[in-house]
């Protein structure tokens, strides 16, 4: 094969990636378009929450199910206490919280112990859906609504089972040890159980960055901005998640991912299905595609909700190498949770879910990250080499900086419209500059984190890569 041949070839293979790399990324931002287009009806048509409300829980509270709170802890240390008194102040009729500690090697079992005198406890679990050794279970003397579940380790969704199995009521809400409840965040999250016929099984609330916030005594006490600009950057990806892609999903009935930081569940539902999966890192979605699958096949009715009220604060990595092993993480876990379900993928069996949702997830977290990041290198290349036109190369720039920024910006003028959280003008500045300059080093380093976690996947490597937390206290 001659020289000339062979670069002819390769031309034609740049010619042809980038091409694609254009389509790809045209097609993911008409997705988010169409979202932001459908939360916004969404939000101007619903019932706004009030304090007329608010009245109405508290003369027929006795019409809320009781909630289990559960509260996987794994090295929490830091700010363990302050997240399980946040939740016993939550307002809400009747609810137990189980902390779960799953063998940490600091004093997360001891800081339980000794900030809520906790003494051994002769409780026995109903089910048992962990695969590891339940080591003691403890009750506070101070609070008869809290326990303390100690246990060998086993990772987050062996210790959700655990908890899971120690509840005894029929909704449960598994949160992350490093969030915080809004004091009506429980009572919010819980009302679409309330209104419905047995039809809702889980329900998502909307997280927010608490970095920069300042929390006292495990509560909110007031929103702020971090000063770093790595915590801003997440504030844009979190309002674009959850207030736009999140509510359309849910107005649709194809909601595919309630965060694990945050999410509310029929207890009956995680039995039957049995509990979370332990041999994968993103137990959240897989969970929620496993309750797809397993209500499409059981041919019942059902409906996974959001509530885009803010209703949970978590603690964003303040790293660069933090935010590396969450991101390889989640793709890590999205490319296993897409493999172990990928009979449902343009199946007609499975309605929306798998003729739409799952082929979404696909273009999302497997197609669309290679190819944006592809076409930074691909597209200069296809100019140098003269086989792309010029008006192509700038569309590509258009629909990743200057489209991708106005979607953001939509996104963050809905959530001042309708949720007014954020503190100030001056604020609102600083997270629509962090829109743009995300464009530039944030966004390509996000999508180089995803590439290292599809590689995670493909060697086996099924270790927990740790997200170091700084804990909550009145000047993060």
């Amino acid at each position: 094969m001659n020289v000339a041949l062979i670069t002819e070839m390769a031309t034609q293979l740049v010619m042809y990636l980038a091409y694609i790399c254009l389509l790809v990324v045209l097609f993911r931002n008409f997705i988010s378009l169409m979202q932001l287009l459908i939360a916004s009806y969404v939000f101007a048509t619903r019932v706004k929450p009030s304090a007329i409300s608010m009245d109405l829980w508290q003369r027929y509270g006795d019409l809320a199910l009781p909630v289990s709170v559960i509260v996987p802890a794994f090295n929490e240390e830091l700010s363990i206490v302050q997240s399980v008194r946040s939740i016993l102040a939550l307002e809400y009729p009747e609810h137990e919280v189980i902390v779960v500690n799953d063998g940490s090697d600091d004093r997360t079992i001891q800081e339980l112990i000794d900030g809520f005198d906790c003494v051994p406890s002769d409780r026995e679990q109903i089910a048992v859906l962990q695969h590891t050794k339940i080591l003691g279970v403890y009750q506070s003397r101070k609070h008869p609504n809290l326990v303390v579940i100690d246990k060998e380790n086993g990772r987050k969704a062996d210790a959700s089972n655990a908890g899971i199995g120690f509840a005894r009521t029929p909704l449960v809400c598994v949160i992350d040890a490093d969030s915080i409840i809004e004091t009506d965040g429980l009572l919010r999250a819980t009302e679409p159980f309330m209104y419905d016929t047995g039809k809702v099984v889980a329900v998502g609330g909307a997280i927010r960055i608490a970095n920069g916030c300042e929390i006292r005594g495990g509560s909110l006490r007031k929103i702020g901005i971090s000063k770093d600009w790595l915590p801003r950057f997440q504030i844009v990806e979190y309002l674009r998640a959850f207030l736009t892609a999140r509510v359309a999903n849910a107005e649709a009935n194809s909601l595919m991912l309630i965060s694990g930081a945050f999410g509310i569940f029929r207890r009956s539902v995680l039995l039957e299905i049995g509990g979370y999966e332990h041999d994968t890192v993103a137990e959240d979605l897989e969970l929620i595609v496993r309750i797809h699958r397993h209500m499409r096949e059981q041919k019942r009715e059902y409906k996974i909700g959001f509530v885009p009220e803010i209703v949970c604060w978590t603690e964003a990595p303040t790293t660069w190498a933090g935010l590396r092993n969450q991101r390889a993480r989640w793709q890590q876990g999205a490319l296993e949770t897409l493999i172990r379900h990928r009979r449902m993928i343009l199946n007609p069996r499975y309605g929306r879910i798998g003729m739409f949702s799952m082929f979404q997830v696909v273009v999302e977290d497997v197609i669309g990250p290679p190819a944006e990041l592809i076409g930074y290198l691909v597209i200069p290349a296809a100019l140098w080499l003269g086989v792309m036109d010029p008006t192509m190369a700038i569309l590509f720039l258009c629909v990743t900086v200057l489209f991708g920024t106005g979607l953001s910006i939509g996104t963050l003028a809905l959530e001042e419209l309708q949720l007014k959280r954020t503190p100030s003008a001056l604020d609102l500045v600083r997270v629509g500059l962090a829109a743009f300059v995300e464009n530039f080093g944030y966004r390509q380093a996000n999508l180089a984190f995803r590439l290292s976690g599809i590689g995670r996947h493909f060697r086996k490597d099924t270790s927990w890569a740790a997200v170091p937390r700084e804990g909550f206290n009145a000047d993060n």
